[in-house]
């Protein structure tokens, strides 16, 4: 089972952004450094807890600082975007490090109403053109970043265009969701599949269901290939566990609830923080969903699921929050989070290795 991270680069109650960007920075040279998988950040506008509103930005800066992760978005929501923009952006990163750049491509908004009118100049999306429109701007931006470009006939003949002059490689394109309309394009497109199960977990039997079933093999995939996100938070007991991930339950439920978006709280703040029944439903139904617990706990949970739901990967969304009197320009908690079990699956792996050649030995 591969391990990959999710960051949405959260923002504090005691942060600046230049402070959760730092602690991206740090969360990200962690991961290279442990040995997972891929590191994707997030496309999300105008949320005081969210840093992340430019996926191709921060990618830049993390393949950078990094050496062996596969980096990329997770995702661009490319209703925001014209896709001759994103496959430029995308096939610059992979020429600046190639074989290490991945391209979520998601079709919600990320972004409230008001901020998705005016990403998209003015024209709004009041008949839900965005998502109409999805698999064929989703094919426009996988033709453009191929070597070769693409030929649009005009009338007086046909005009090459191309992502970038002279690529040689292109980005491992993704396609992001949360339900079974998106599962369906990946399927017919032939692309690998993400499902967002630390968004919505009711449809993920469904979704990868659809995806298997109405594979088409391509030149992108021969075969299904999907994972699924998760929020994840380990600590060294279980009830600290539980406290860290306090601030972004209750975060979550207000925001389902209709209350002003806000910062994510500290530990303590959140411990004093008085919910409405329907809030405390909410966060029992998301604390549900997330793998929390001490590092073997977490470990058992994840494989579980990893086996539940038949993928060989799963991306984590780190959610911790802080105590007071962290530094504001780290993350202990999701820091631990990624320690913790990197540990435990070295730990995992050693023992199985020793009983293996005990096995072998009274053969």
């Amino acid at each position: 089972m591969r391990l990959s991270v999710l960051d949405l680069t959260p923002v504090r109650t005691d942060q600046s952004t230049p402070d959760a960007l730092a602690a991206t920075m740090r969360l990200a040279t962690l991961a290279d450094r442990l040995g997972y998988t891929r590191y994707w950040v997030a496309e999300h506008h105008n949320l005081p807890s969210v840093a992340a509103t430019s996926p191709a930005v921060l990618t830049a800066m993390i393949a950078a600082a990094t050496s062996r992760l596969r980096v990329g978005s997770g995702g661009v929501m490319l209703p925001n975007h014209a896709a001759l923009a994103v496959a430029e952006q995308f096939a610059l990163l992979e020429a600046a490090h190639p074989g290490r750049i991945d391209l979520g491509i998601g079709r919600a908004p990320g972004a409230d109403p008001v901020a998705s009118m005016v990403l998209r100049a003015g024209r709004g999306d009041r008949d839900n053109q965005g998502l109409a429109d999805f698999p064929d701007n989703l094919a426009d931006v996988i033709a453009l970043l191929g070597t070769a470009g693409v030929a649009l006939e005009l009338a007086d003949g046909s005009y090459i265009l191309k992502s970038t002059p002279r690529a040689l490689t292109r980005p491992q394109v993704y396609v992001l969701g949360s339900s079974v309309e998106s599962a369906r394009v990946a399927a017919v497109q032939g692309l690998p599949y993400v499902f967002g199960h630390h968004l919505f977990g009711e449809q993920t039997d469904e979704a990868l269901a659809c995806y298997r079933s109405e594979f088409a093999p391509s030149e992108h995939a021969a075969e299904p290939a999907a994972f699924l996100t998760v929020n994840t938070v380990v600590a060294e007991t279980h009830q600290e566990a539980t406290d860290l991930i306090g601030p972004y339950l209750n975060l979550q439920a207000r925001t389902a609830t209709g209350q002003p978006a806000a910062p994510l709280e500290l530990v303590e703040d959140a411990q004093q923080a008085v919910l409405t029944p329907e809030q405390h439903l909410l966060t029992q139904r998301e604390r549900a969903r997330a793998v929390v617990g001490t590092p073997a706990e977490a470990l058992a949970a994840l494989r579980a699921l990893a086996e539940r739901f038949g993928v060989d990967e799963l991306m984590l969304n780190p959610v911790a929050s802080a105590r007071r009197g962290a530094a504001p320009g780290t993350s202990p908690g999701r820091e631990a989070t990624l320690n913790l079990l990197a540990a435990e699956a070295g730990r995992e792996g050693e023992q199985q290795v020793t009983e293996s050649r005990l096995q072998g030995g009274f053969r």
